[in-house]
């Protein structure tokens, strides 16, 4: 059976999960390449600003705003734009530039889990429709073909519609779970990354004032 005769025999119901369908292939496919980009770049730019901050904390900025499409790169521009912050100042920079990242991180999640949800009850909805039809046509005692035909064509889209249902929610759920876990990585990352370049900059700012550093407890 080919795929035209698949979607006409799954019902009404496949035009919503067609269009589900459509929806969550552009949506993988931007999130693929969205993360694909920050992986590639991420880890050899932050090896780069750290080597540049113990040299030249300028030229460490002026490298990071040639990268503003990287949510590392604008967490760190937004503590080191800072007019000589506070070690304090300069943590609460970074903590909130890092939550402000977050939700481009975990862009078109909830779409993702609206479309998991959904599409298998767009499934039983068609099986529900489906049997409706078989039961509507049959009448019992009847061998008539085409009463036959009706019942048989009313399962074939109760059948179709739960299997197409189940494919699309399994298959956004997959690539849903493969992006949950790109977010938590890079979440940790992002906590790293930035306690890494406040211990920098707080052994920078003690040594410039002269002032004894704080126990490590601190």
């Amino acid at each position: 059976m080919s795929i035209v005769s698949l979607f006409q025999a799954g019902g009404i119901v496949m035009v919503p999960l067609l269009g589900f369908s459509v929806m969550a292939i552009a949506l993988i496919i931007e999130r693929g390449f969205f993360w694909a980009n920050l992986l590639q770049r991420q880890p050899k730019l932050v090896r780069h600003i750290f080597k540049l901050y113990r040299e030249n904390s300028g030229e460490a900025l002026k490298q990071l705003k040639k990268n503003p499409d990287l949510p590392i790169a604008r967490m760190f521009i937004a503590a080191l734009e800072l007019e000589r912050p506070t070690p304090e100042e300069f943590r609460l920079a970074l903590e909130s530039a890092g939550q402000a990242e977050l939700p481009l991180l975990r862009q078109f999640s909830t779409v993702f889990d609206t479309v998991i949800t959904t599409a298998p009850l767009f499934g039983l909805l068609g099986t529900v429709l489906g049997l409706i039809g078989s039961f509507a046509s049959l009448q019992l005692g009847s061998g008539d073909a085409v009463q036959n035909a009706e019942v048989t064509g009313g399962i074939s889209t109760a059948l179709v519609s739960t299997a197409a249902g189940l494919v699309v929610a399994i298959s956004v759920l997959m690539f849903a779970n493969l992006f949950r876990s790109l977010y938590r990585r890079q979440r940790a990352l992002m906590e790293e990354y930035g306690g890494q370049l406040e211990l920098l900059y707080r052994h920078f700012y003690y040594d410039r004032i002269d002032l004894p550093k704080p126990p490590n407890n601190q």
